[in-house]
């Protein structure tokens, strides 16, 4: 089990990427430790004084000008956690309520929210000891925080609701205790800073981009493939085309095409003779559709690595000014911004995926049998694997409408335009699939299609697949480059 120091504020992506993958053993770094305490002491100096201030002494949303009795406080942040755990749902899995505990205790140890070490512990100790809380996938609009998600989150460090340990679903107590872990009691505003964030949005982005970076690198191996099968020409690949534009994505996506499209192949001296022109932009225009992903990839990679490190509670604390302000943080646009423009990218990498499957059961284009079936008739080869590509890729078009555009008002009007950046789950998934995960569910049952019917193409020409080996060597190759260079 891998070991992590948390240094807050300063979580890689390789060390999300390793949170969500498997589980981890989490030491907070001592540095964070004296501005945990400063913050809780400001907090409880408020407290002392009689000042009023939201979150700490007031009511919540359309309540914050209730005032809160001294002697209620406790009993005010427990029943917040527990009037807002109303998520519905499929409960999401272990590897995704590891990230999301991870981004909240990162998140909570930068020192503005002015919660005890000893409950950030606590919640270190969970993730340690695998005590996964049972998070439903729905209930989050992205503002104020993801406050359903978060509360079910927080359910077990009171001791309530359930959660999963060693595989079995158990009351959050029995967990606890089987864990040889004990509830926590809550302070002033200590629930409230457990509630209000974005960790449950940026996770549910955060592994959209996981699996988009792998599918990215499948897709451009499966286009060379394509590629090498029908005999398409090499020279939209050359570097000087996508120099002159200049666009960055486009000039790496390209130069992944060259490495895997060497002259050394098989088929390569079919190309020294080839008599097409141009060919079809599914292959043509490859570098430019991808490397324009590729760009989208990495601008999500840089909002959702800074969202990751960010302090989206309210209000916060600033210990050295004696000061506690209401913002905005918890509002989530940001993150519901960049997995819309996720979605269109991996919707844009399927739509070019079924045009190469299409392209190569058309035999006017592919110059080989047509649905890749010698003697046809009988057998309708790969006719129907294009169609289901047809299907999942107008799926996919239809789950990249923005969800960021769609705001509807909550809490009477208070909370008037919200993110909705947790996505479009769809029921179909389950298991809390998030739209930028549907659509890399679907790209990739279309990306099967067209990575095999390009192998049969292969064989086909060549009577052979021994091109499969050297793919095979792209796809690691073509994975590697995406993730230790981007």
């Amino acid at each position: 089990m891998n070991t992590m120091t948390l240094t807050p504020g300063q979580l890689s992506l390789s060390q999300l990427y390793d949170v969500w993958r498997h589980p981890v053993q989490l030491r907070l770094d001592a540095s964070a430790i004296d501005g945990i305490n400063a913050s809780v002491a400001c907090v409880n100096d408020i407290v002392a004084e009689g000042r009023t201030a939201y979150g700490i002494n007031t009511g919540f949303g359309l309540l914050a000008q209730t005032r809160i009795a001294d002697e209620d406080l406790q009993n005010l942040q427990r029943s917040l956690v527990l009037s807002h755990a109303a998520g519905v749902g499929d409960p999401l899995d272990d590897a995704m309520v590891r990230l999301i505990m991870v981004l909240k205790i990162n998140s909570l140890a930068r020192g503005f929210s002015g919660i005890r070490l000893s409950v950030i512990e606590a919640l270190i100790a969970l993730v340690n000891a695998g005590v996964y809380p049972l998070i439903p996938a729905k209930g989050s609009v992205g503002a104020s925080g993801d406050l359903a998600p978060l509360a079910h989150l927080s359910l077990t460090l009171l001791g309530e609701g359930k959660a999963r340990w060693q595989g079995e679903w158990l009351p959050a107590q029995t967990a606890l205790k089987k864990a040889g872990l004990e509830p926590v009691a809550l302070a002033a505003k200590e629930g409230l800073a457990l509630l209000n964030g974005t960790q449950a949005s940026t996770a549910f982005a955060l592994r959209g981009l996981f699996e988009a970076q792998e599918l990215f690198a499948s897709a451009v191996v499966c286009g060379a493939l394509t590629t090498e099968a029908v005999l398409g020409s090499r020279r939209p690949f050359d570097a000087r085309i996508h120099a002159a534009r200049g666009q960055q994505g486009q000039i790496d996506a390209a130069r992944l095409f060259r490495h895997l499209l060497t002259d050394t192949s098989a088929i390569a001296e079919s190309h020294h003779h080839c008599h097409k022109v141009q060919d079809p932009y599914s292959l043509r225009c490859q570098p430019q559709v991808m490397g324009a992903c590729l760009t989208q990839l990495r601008q999500t990679k840089e909002v959702l690595l800074a969202e990751a490190n960010a302090v989206s509670d309210n209000p916060l604390v600033f210990a050295d000014a004696g000061e506690v302000i209401s913002g905005g943080n918890f509002h989530a646009e940001p993150v519901a911004m960049a997995a819309d423009n996720l979605a269109l990218a991996i919707a844009e990498i399927g739509a070019l995926s079924e045009r190469r499957i299409a392209l190569m059961m058309d035999k006017h284009m592919s110059q080989l049998p047509p649905f890749l079936v010698k003697n046809g008739g009988v057998n309708s080869g790969f006719m129907i694997a294009q169609v289901t590509a047809a299907a999942l890729a107008s799926e996919n078009k239809a789950l990249a409408h923005p969800h960021s555009v769609d705001s509807l008002p909550t809490s009477a009007n208070q909370e008037d335009h919200v993110s909705m950046a947790p996505g479009g789950r769809t029921a179909t998934l389950g298991n809390g699939g998030e739209y930028p995960r549907h659509h890399c569910r679907g790209v990739a049952g279309g990306l099967s299609g067209d990575r095999f019917t390009g192998r049969v193409n292969l064989q086909l020409v060549t009577g052979t697949g021994a091109a499969d080996t050297a793919r095979a060597g792209g796809a690691l190759y073509a994975g590697s480059f995406f993730r230790t260079r981007y």
